[in-house]
């Protein structure tokens, strides 16, 4: 949309807010992936609301989805994190996944794969590891348990969830706001709670 468009459509001052928070965002998201990022992901028409961190020695692969959102909290304060930390890591999301602003994706030694069409609130984030071990001998010697999670495709998210590694989630399913996600969630099931249980199928 041009400028001119842009003031007819919003207004004066709504407009020049909006091209604003655009070239902030613009310089903020060059900055994060060029300058704060040690990993080269794939990207494909990815479009960033928000700037975004790309990390580790795995693979990172987005396509056709959306990062960050106006108007939503932490626009500003806020930005996503996308790490593959070892070289057998791998993150792949699918076309058309929207995150809200503050997501965290973290595969350490296994991957993480999120299907396509998902809407995923603030503040949300997906790890397949415990990053150490239970035992006191083990908190600091990498004997610790990783696997891969799954999240399937039109899967919707609320703000502020959290899930844990081997997890599988279904496709069409709906995790309520603040859920901790440790256990497989079946296709077109709604889950919520800490840790999310089962409330209905759709």
């Amino acid at each position: 949309m041009s400028v001119i468009s842009k003031l007819r459509k919003y207004g004066y001052h709504r407009a020049m807010v909006l091209i604003a928070i655009r070239l902030l965002q613009k310089i903020r998201t060059f900055y994060f992936k060029k300058i704060l990022s040690d990993n080269l992901p794939i990207l494909e028409k990815v479009k960033f609301n928000q700037p975004a961190q790309f990390v580790g020695l795995g693979k990172i692969e987005l396509k056709e989805i959306t990062v960050g959102v106006w108007p939503s909290p932490g626009i500003f304060s806020t930005y996503a994190y996308f790490e593959a930390r070892s070289p057998s890591a791998s993150i792949k999301v699918g076309k058309g996944t929207f995150f809200n602003n503050g997501a965290v994706v973290i595969a350490d030694r296994n991957s993480i794969t999120i299907g396509e069409r998902c809407l995923i609130g603030n503040n949300f984030k997906v790890v397949d590891s415990d990053f150490h071990g239970l035992n006191v001998e083990n908190r600091n010697n990498g004997a610790y348990e990783c696997e891969s999670v799954f999240i399937g495709n039109d899967v919707f998210f609320g703000s502020d969830v959290q899930v844990m590694k081997g997890v599988i989630v279904g496709d069409g399913a709906v995790i309520g706001s603040g859920s901790l996600v440790v256990k497989d969630v079946g296709a077109m099931a709604i889950h919520a709670g800490v840790p999310a249980r089962f409330i209905r199928n759709i």
